[in-house]
């Protein structure tokens, strides 16, 4: 899904991150570059390649438009390979769940389906009680979790589980994922913690989909979300 990678890198570059590099399939990387000369694109034709690219990198998103092939399970094994921060996200949480481990420096960032794949339990059973399945999360797999939904819950074992309450039945569209996760991972390669970039994130991530739905929640659309991502961050003054 060469949308979600692009959503989510173009997410990372509109809160202030200097360069984004992506990783994808070789057929991709030429179309990703047309559309978003921003961001270098790399076609990766197996998981070798990523060396380079994670030698150079400070913080990793994996999962936006991953897949669960072969392909996609080499890419995330050698990533989880390295100590560097990660954000993970869509089918590496799936792929997650089928082998966990448990690691500190990472933001896991799954709607309630994936969260309910990662605990081995219902989505519904996760919307039953939100809080008790964040902080399973966090108990489980360590680092930090951001729940997915309205009411975003930001959760890991050394703090109470803490609410965004910004945001709008609008986002309830395809890619706000893959946003939120760029704007997580842009956030901590500016200098913030993982916690603080998963509170952080999900509020300007919120804040610019409020700006974004004064337009109207209908049809509102993750590129509508990243194109106000940086009046949200240069108005962090006003806002608190």
């Amino acid at each position: 899904m060469t949308g979600a990678v692009q959503l989510a890198g173009m997410a990372a570059l509109r809160v202030g991150t200097g360069l984004v590099s992506l990783a994808t399939r070789p057929e991709h990387a030429a179309m990703i570059a047309a559309a978003s000369p921003e961001l270098m694109s790399h076609g990766v034709a197996e998981a070798g390649q990523l060396a380079p690219l994670l030698k150079r990198a400070s913080i990793v998103v994996v999962g936006p438009g991953l897949g669960q092939s072969r392909w996609a399970r080499g890419l995330l094994a050698a990533v989880l390979d390295t100590d560097l921060p990660l954000i993970v996200d869509a089918d590496a949480l799936n792929l997650l769940a089928r082998e966990p481990e448990t690691r500190d420096n990472w933001v896991l960032t799954p709607h309630p389906g994936e969260a309910g794949r990662l605990l081995k339990i219902s989505a519904r059973d996760v919307q039953s009680d939100r809080f008790a399945a964040a902080s399973a999360l966090a108990a489980g797999y360590g680092g930090t979790v951001v729940l997915k939904g309205a009411g975003s819950l930001v959760a890991r074992t050394a703090d109470p589980v803490t609410v965004c309450a910004v945001g709008n039945p609008g986002m309830a569209t395809a890619g706000m994922g893959d946003v939120l996760s760029g704007v997580i991972a842009g956030l901590a390669a500016q200098g913030l913690g993982l916690w603080q970039a998963g509170l952080a994130g999900v509020c300007v991530h919120g804040l610019a989909g409020d700006r974004a739905a004064l337009a109207g929640e209908r049809g509102l659309t993750a590129r509508d979300v990243i194109n106000e991502l940086r009046a949200v961050m240069e108005a962090k003054g006003e806002t608190g």
